[in-house]
């Protein structure tokens, strides 16, 4: 069983920074990807960032400069920095990671709105 659950969502306002963090749970292969993604109301889901088991990483062109992934693999957990926050941040973010071998799993999301 493989599990995924996260924290540190929240209300916040704009320029203020929030930290998100992503506890996997469960045998989940070494080679794979975790990352981030958010859906705000009436768009479509984003990713926002992601980073490789090996340390490479990607984000939307949005939060460049902004946001910052990382990932601590001895305790299997992703994280997701957010400074500068912006009111076009608000929404659902999930976490998700993909394995190599295929398997893929979502965390239950987490709210996060930014206020003007």
């Amino acid at each position: 069983q493989v599990q995924l659950v996260e924290s540190g969502g929240g209300l916040v306002q704009a320029g203020g920074s929030l930290r998100l963090s992503c506890v996997a749970s469960g045998r989940i292969f070494s080679g794979n990807v975790m990352g981030w993604y958010r859906q705000a109301p009436g768009k479509l889901r984003e990713l926002v960032a992601s980073i490789t088991s090996g340390g490479w990483r990607n984000y939307l062109d949005s939060v460049k400069g902004r946001f910052t992934i990382s990932r601590d693999n001895t305790k299997n957990t992703v994280y997701l920095q957010m400074n500068s926050l912006k009111p076009e941040d608000t929404g659902v973010y999930y976490c998700n990671v993909r394995s190599v071998t295929g398997g893929e799993y979502w965390g239950q999301g987490t709210q996060v709105t930014v206020s003007s």
